[in-house]
């Protein structure tokens, strides 16, 4: 397994509730830019999966919220690939304080890959270059 996909994210305040606290379903698109940024990192930005025909839709995700982020603090957003399978890909995230190292979150993602041309959007198979990357 390759070791997981590192960014760091300052929470704005426009993020949290009137004390301060990370509303919850923001750490929901904190992992969501942990994918897209390790996505591109893997010659796979999200515009040109998009533009290929494809897009990955959420199917499932669970989230374990441990400890509060709040305004102001640093947060770093680790992401691996947790599964692969013929049409989805499931994504594994760890959302830590830099400060103190604390773990405040846990998820696993999974998403479908559907071809963007149809109208009824049954999962397609993974586009083979998107299969190869995430697979190494």
């Amino acid at each position: 397994m390759r070791e997981p996909f590192e960014h760091r994210i300052r929470v704005r305040y426009s993020e949290t509730d009137q004390m301060g606290v990370v509303y919850h379903a923001n750490y929901l698109v904190y992992m969501d830019e942990g994918r897209t940024l390790f996505l591109a990192s893997l010659g796979l930005p999200y515009d040109e999966v998009e533009r290929g025909g494809h897009g990955l839709v959420v199917r499932k995700a669970n989230l374990r919220y441990r400890h509060a982020a709040r305004y102001g603090d640093e947060l770093l957003v680790r992401t691996w690939v947790d599964g692969l399978r013929a049409a989805s890909v499931t994504f594994r995230y760890e959302l830590l304080r830099l400060q103190d190292h604390r773990l405040l979150a846990q998820a696993t993602v999974e998403l479908a890959c559907v071809d963007l041309r149809r109208d009824e959007r049954p999962p397609t198979p993974l586009p083979e270059a998107m299969r190869r990357a995430l697979a190494d």
